[in-house]
């Protein structure tokens, strides 16, 4: 069973991994839900460019938009020149710079996730609870979002899982640097290229079916808990 033991550098790309998707994850929600809402409640202006804007990361080549944040948030790009002037955050070839690109790629399927759910809420319990004097921002908490949670819980493991699996925007933004920006895909990719490397290759392939198969069954156990917590209120 010695074929199984990870390596070092195996063992580190797997920390990468779940750290980046743990991040992209935590940090696209808010902005997911928040677009959510938008779209889901409120018809403005621009709704359908905006809409259309979310959803842009599923169609392009994930190399394009890997190019695009290299120019974007580069050392030499507007966004990231400032960041790296003013706050001293660099993201390009940087694990963080691999977040940046996995969050980009799996928002899409987090909006999509929440809206789906927002859209199913029933607005006559927030209607119900706004009558009996309840301000808008208790209605959310108390009514919108325990009913928005599992959209939200499922918006947040497609995000996760997405993020695991990330890899042309992740190479093309921060390269495939071991320690520092190589994740579990790009590691598969780095084994199958040089020669013995297919064992090492398999044991990583393994370790991501098994995180994302435990993510999914988390997800469903948690899903399950909600609904009947739902459903006995």
């Amino acid at each position: 069973m010695d074929w199984l033991t990870l390596s070092p550098d195996e063992a580190a790309a797997v920390r990468l991994s779940l750290r980046v998707a743990t991040v992209s994850t935590l940090a696209s929600l808010p902005p997911a839900l928040l677009i959510a809402f938008l779209l889901a409640r409120r018809r403005f202006p621009g709704h359908a460019l905006l809409n259309g804007l979310v959803h842009l990361p599923l169609v392009m080549p994930p190399v394009v938009t890997g190019y695009l944040l290299l120019l974007a948030f580069g050392r030499r790009g507007p966004v990231g020149a400032f960041l790296a002037d003013h706050l001293g955050l660099v993201l390009s070839f940087r694990w963080t710079g691999a977040a940046l690109a996995s969050a980009v790629m799996s928002f899409p399927l987090v909006v999509r996730a929440i809206r789906l759910s927002v859209e199913a809420v029933d607005r006559r319990l927030e209607a119900a609870a706004a009558t009996l004097g309840a301000p808008p921002l208790l209605v959310f908490l108390t009514v919108t979002l325990p009913l928005v949670a599992p959209g939200l819980l499922a918006g947040a493991i497609l995000g996760f899982a997405k993020s695991m699996g990330e890899f042309g925007a992740t190479i093309t933004f921060v390269s495939n640097i071991p320690g520092e920006t190589q994740t579990l895909p790009s590691a598969i990719y780095a084994l199958t290229q040089v020669p013995g490397g297919e064992a090492g290759a398999l044991r990583l392939t393994l370790v991501s079916i098994a995180i994302s198969m435990a993510a999914l069954l988390a997800s469903e156990a948690i899903a399950t808990r909600l609904a009947r917590r739902l459903a006995a209120a």
